[in-house]
């Protein structure tokens, strides 16, 4: 396998430059945050003022901020709604294995149900389970501080890291509604015709239908474009 397959960005639109803005956002962010909530009397409840799956939802929110994962209601309420669908386990599943998978199956299940799907969410579940002695005695507590507050400081500071350098979070499609309309019509394409695209694979992909259409609506204009000259 050549060097040039080896490197190639497994994400569509990849580009160096957002990639290095994603390391000094994760960078700034996660330190700003563990600085934020040393503000909180975490601590006093031998508690860890930050935890691990913070640093996945870094990951989304600065390298990926278009994703609907990466949004700040998934990050938010992913995490905190599967920090509790873990206690729960752990405190009513005596059996360590089981409550630890019932814990991220039911993380799945709630986060899918409001609507605030966030894979780091499964990680702060299972947390819940298998973390030290200081987070059972929290409880249900554990799911606010420092889950929540970790993840409400990191939107926070992804938000003003984001509107800083220039791009949009929350993510908004490029294009206005009007002009996706207009793109639409001039291509050929229909959102009958992506919904029935997507029905017909059968997957989850990890992209807004919004921008799903704006990328298609494009990229149909462009081959019309290019088309266009062999026609005449």
């Amino acid at each position: 396998m050549t060097r040039q397959l080896l490197f190639r960005p497994i994400l569509a639109g990849a580009r160096l430059f957002p990639r290095l803005l994603a390391v000094i956002g994760a960078t700034a962010g996660i330190g700003l945050t563990i600085v934020l909530c040393l503000q909180f009397p975490i601590s006093s409840a031998d508690l860890p003022i930050i935890v691990a799956p913070i640093g996945a939802s870094a990951v989304l929110v600065f390298a990926v901020p278009t994703s609907p994962l990466a949004q700040p209601w998934p990050v938010v309420g992913g995490n905190i709604l599967s920090a509790l669908v873990g206690v729960a386990a752990a405190q009513w599943i005596p059996q360590m294995a089981l409550a630890a998978g019932v814990a991220v199956g039911g993380a799945i299940l709630v986060m899918s149900l409001c609507r605030c799907l966030h894979p780091p969410g499964g990680a702060a579940a299972l947390t819940a389970v298998i973390g030290s002695q200081s987070i059972h005695e929290a409880g249900y507590a554990f799911a606010f501080a420092p889950v929540g507050l970790n993840s409400i400081a990191l939107v926070s500071l992804a938000m003003f890291f984001h509107r800083m350098t220039g791009h949009s979070y929350p993510h908004e499609p490029a294009a206005p509604a009007n002009q996706i309309d207009r793109m639409r019509k001039a291509s050929g394409l229909h959102s009958e015709d992506i919904d029935k695209a997507l029905e017909d694979m059968g997957e989850s992909f990890d992209i807004s239908r919004d921008d799903l259409d704006l990328l298609l609506s494009r990229a149909e204009l462009h081959a019309l474009a290019r088309r266009a000259p062999a026609q005449r």
